[in-house]
């Protein structure tokens, strides 16, 4: 397994870790398989989407602002509450084909790693599985 550590540096952001997902598959040398990814944080999570246009991460983060506003009333009193709905949204693992060394992504698809609580030290956990 390896570990990519992260700065983020605002409470809440997107950040696109495609590139550094795929050196970690190029080290493995595995030709094909499936990369597992990892996040152990409970206010950060990952997804995939769209990484040509930067006005989709806006929309993203604005709409999730939307739906689940910070200082709404929860009971969880450490002010981070809308981190922890957020995150489970997202969810914290993804699961990406591999083929000749390569992440099998959409043509527009990227993986991002979805800070909630933040700025903050983070990390994503990688497994490459090889079908070989």
């Amino acid at each position: 397994m390896e570990k990519i550590n992260l700065r983020t540096t605002k409470r809440i952001e997107l950040i696109d870790i495609t590139d550094e997902i795929q050196k970690v598959l190029e080290k493995s040398k595995v030709k094909a398989g499936i990369c597992f990814i990892f996040c152990p944080h409970t206010t950060a999570g990952l997804t995939i989407n769209e990484n040509a246009d930067p006005s989709v991460k806006i929309d993203i983060l604005n709409t999730l602002n939307k739906l689940v506003p910070a200082n709404a009333g929860y009971t969880h009193t450490e002010g981070n509450a809308d981190s922890h709905v957020k995150s489970s949204l997202f969810g914290a693992s993804l699961t990406i084909f591999v083929e000749n060394n390569q992440l099998v992504l959409g043509t527009w698809q990227g993986i991002y790693f979805c800070e909630g609580d933040g700025p903050r030290s983070r990390q994503v956990w990688v497994k490459i599985m090889s079908n070989q």
